[in-house]
C-alpha cells in the first residue's frame, strides 16, 4: 500500500477497560516487550488508517503502477510458497507498542504459535513503493526487522529495482536483476526480474507448480509422453512396414535374377541384400531390359 501522512503525530485510542482514552506518542520498536500480532489501535477493514511510531496514515488506493505491481507480484508468490506457509495481502499486524500497520504481501508459518496462542508473524515481508514516502518504507522495515521479522523487500516501481532491508547498513540494498531471492518460505528461488516482468513471472509460476508437483501439470505432462510414445509407436510400425515391404522386395528380385541369369553371384546377392528401397525398385525397372548382371547393377 501508499500511504498518504495525516499530519497527526498521536492517536487517540479507547483503553482496554473504558475510561480515557491512552496517547501512544512516536516511539523507537519496542525490543523487551511487543503487543500481540492482532491486538490492533486501527480497526481494520472499517477505516484506512494505519499507525508508524504514532503517526496515523492512511492507506490510499493505488495508481496504476501500485496496482499492477501488487497483482504481479501476488500471483508469483503464492504458487512458490511451500507447504506450511501462507502468504497474505496487506495483513495488518500489531508490530509495536505506536505502529499497526500492513505490507502489501507477508508471508507467514500456518497455524497457530503455541507461544502466543496467536497466528504466527510473518516472517517475509514486501512493500510496493510508488507514492509512498521514503520515511514510511525505512520505518516499516526497521519496526519489522525489530520485531522479528526475518526478510524485508521493497518493491520500488518507479526505479524498477527490487531491495531488501539490512539492519546493519540501515538502508534498503538493491538486488541485482539477475539475482533471486531463495528462503526456507518457498519451494525454489524467486528471481528479481519476474518481480518486475509480467512474462518472467508467468514462466516461474509454472516451475515453482512443477516443483510443487501441480495434479494439472503432471497430468499435462503425462499426455505429452503418452503422445511422444504414441508418435514413436506409429513410427516404428510404419519403419516395420518399410522394412518388411524392403525385405519382399529383396526376396523377388533374387528370384527374378536367377530366373533371368542364372546363379547369382555372392557379391551381388549381398548388394541386393544391402540395397534400399529406392535402389532395389530401380533394379527391378531393369530387370526387363539388362541384357548382363553386370548391365542390371551399372550406376
Amino acid at each position: 500500500m501508499d500511504p498518504k501522512p495525516t499530519g497527526a503525530a498521536l492517536l487517540l485510542a479507547p483503553a482496554a477497560r473504558g475510561g480515557a482514552a491512552v496517547r501512544f506518542p512516536p516511539a523507537e520498536p519496542q525490543r523487551a516487550h511487543f503487543p500481540a500480532v492482532d491486538e490492533h489501535l486501527v480497526a481494520p477493514e472499517v477505516t484506512r488508517d494505519e499507525l508508524i511510531r504514532g503517526r496515523k496514515v492512511v492507506a490510499a488506493p493505488a495508481l496504476e503502477p501500485h496496482a499492477e505491481q501488487q497483482v504481479r507480484l501476488d500471483f508469483l508468490i503464492a504458487p512458490h510458497l511451500r507447504p506450511g506457509y501462507i502468504g497474505a495481502a496487506d495483513l495488518i499486524t500489531r508490530v509495536a507498542e505506536g505502529s499497526d500497520f500492513a505490507t502489501d504481501l507477508s508471508i507467514r508459518r500456518a497455524g497457530t504459535d503455541p507461544a502466543t496462542g496467536r497466528r504466527y508473524l510473518e516472517e517475509l515481508s514486501f512493500e510496493i513503493v510508488n507514492e509512498q514516502s521514503m520515511r514510511d518504507a525505512r520505518e516499516k522495515a526497521e519496526d519489522l526487522v525489530a520485531r522479528g521479522v526475518r526478510r524485508v523487500f521493497a518493491i520500488f516501481v518507479k526505479r524498477d529495482e527490487v531491495a531488501e532491508w539490512s539492519a546493519a547498513e540501515g538502508r534498503f540494498v538493491p538486488l541485482a536483476p539477475d539475482a533471486t531471492i531463495e528462503d526456507l518460505c518457498l519451494v525454489r528461488p524467486v528471481p528479481v526480474r519476474a518481480l518486475l516482468d509480467g512474462a518472467a513471472a508467468e514462466r516461474e509460476v509454472v516451475r515453482a507448480l512443477e516443483r510443487k508437483g501441480n495434479s494439472e501439470i503432471e497430468a499435462i505432462k503425462t499426455r505429452e509422453r503418452k503422445a511422444a510414445l504414441d508418435e514413436g509407436r506409429r513410427a516404428g510400425l510404419d519403419e516395420g512396414r518399410r522394412a518388411g515391404l524392403d525385405e519382399g522386395q529383396r526376396a523377388v528380385l533374387l528370384r527374378q535374377l536367377r530366373a533371368r541369369f542364372g546363379e547369382v553371384p555372392e557379391a551381388r546377392r549381398e548388394q541386393v541384400l544391402a540395397a534400399s528401397g529406392e535402389r532395389l525398385a530401380v533394379w527391378a525397372e531393369r530387370i526387363l531390359t539388362a541384357s548382363t548382371l553386370d548391365e542390371l547393377f551399372e550406376g
